[in-house]
């Protein structure tokens, strides 16, 4: 099938197009600059030239699954394992907070070591020392209730991606004991407490079809999350994928503008595996509709021991290392850093 303007004039206009277009769309490069410019114009009209920093806090690298493409698997023997203290990580927050982050992401795998009781503790801290700052977990599949207690605790976003929206293909690359259902029925009840949820899925993962991407857009539609990560799959030596190519900086790219357009409110990261793949690659991210971006605040000690994938950039960086550069390079894409807590904005606030 041709793609058209006239195609990305739907996707502007209804937001939403049929199988057949979008996949012709994904699967061909023709239109990418028109593509890349709508949805840099969408997100200049709602969010200007702003950016918005996180400051992420990898605080454990245990993990109690076996995800066939994940660096820090609980079957990579060679992982060096370590976890941070409460107060490493309140360190990590004092720094954050005087280099102007208003967002702190306490990320990491799913480490039973961190019981319910320890995370709300540490939230619950975050929360009386920053009350003016918004404190997002992204620890994995948990009950409704525990979700419900750290919610309490004081966290108010919550990121879980789901990977893949496909039952089969989410068996390819998951164990037996993981299910597909179970993580989108995290994501409702997320939704459900009352965070501000993101989702998102690999880009170029093993196995993964133009109909799995298609999946993926369908089920966020369905989920109608704030925030939408992707990022290309980036693959690791102690992983049952080694062999696997790693995933399309275009099409990763051009997924950013097709969502940025289906979801023009959306909080989107220029992620670190974009700039891992490429060395412009976070502010590509930016140019085709991205609008957020999360520096490392973790100790240099434990950066590189938190590898997800190979190779990946600002292990060495000091946090205001990382600050710095990282609104350097927002600013030669022509964007600005700013230090608000960089809330979504809902679309009918936007048309008030």
């Amino acid at each position: 099938m041709k793609i058209s303007e006239k195609t990305i004039n739907q996707l502007l206009s209804d937001r939403n197009l049929p199988d057949n277009e979008l996949n012709a769309l994904l699967e061909s490069s023709g239109l990418d600059e028109l593509l890349f410019s709508s949805a840099d114009a969408i997100r200049r009209k709602i969010y200007g030239d702003e950016v918005y920093i996180r400051g992420l806090i990898e605080f454990t690298n245990y993990c109690k699954n076996n995800c066939y493409y994940c660096g820090i698997r609980k079957y990579n023997k060679k992982a060096v394992r370590y976890r941070l203290s409460k107060d490493e990580i309140m360190s990590c927050c004092s720094e954050g907070y005087s280099l102007g982050f208003r967002t702190f992401v306490l990320q990491g795998g799913e480490d039973p070591y961190y019981n319910d009781k320890l995370i709300c503790e540490i939230v619950s801290e975050i929360r009386e020392r920053y009350s003016d700052c918004a404190i997002t977990l992204s620890i994995g599949e948990k009950s409704k209730e525990s979700y419900r207690a750290y919610f309490n605790a004081g966290a108010n976003r919550y990121l879980l991606r789901h990977e893949t929206a496909d039952e089969e293909h989410y068996k390819k690359l998951h164990p037996e004991s993981m299910s597909l259902q179970k993580r989108k029925q995290c994501l409702f009840e997320l939704k459900e407490i009352g965070y501000q949820v993101g989702s998102g899925f690999m880009v170029g993962s093993p196995y993964q079809t133009t109909e799995n991407l298609i999946s993926d857009i369908r089920f966020l539609q369905r989920l109608k999350p704030d925030m939408i990560g992707i990022g290309p799959y980036i693959n690791h030596a102690q992983t049952p994928f080694a062999d696997f190519a790693n995933g399309s900086l275009e099409l990763t790219l051009r997924l950013i503008s097709v969502l940025r357009l289906i979801f023009p409110y959306a909080l989107i990261p220029a992620t670190t595996a974009l700039g891992t793949i490429h060395p412009q690659g976070r502010e590509l991210g930016l140019k085709a509709g991205a609008n957020v971006v999360m520096p490392n605040l973790s100790p240099v000690k434990v950066r590189k021991l938190y590898d997800l994938y190979e190779n990946k950039i600002c292990t060495g960086e000091e946090a205001a290392q990382c600050r710095g550069c990282l609104e350097r390079r927002v600013k030669s894409a022509g964007y600005n850093i700013v230090t608000s807590i960089g809330n979504v904005k809902k679309e009918e606030q936007h048309s008030e």
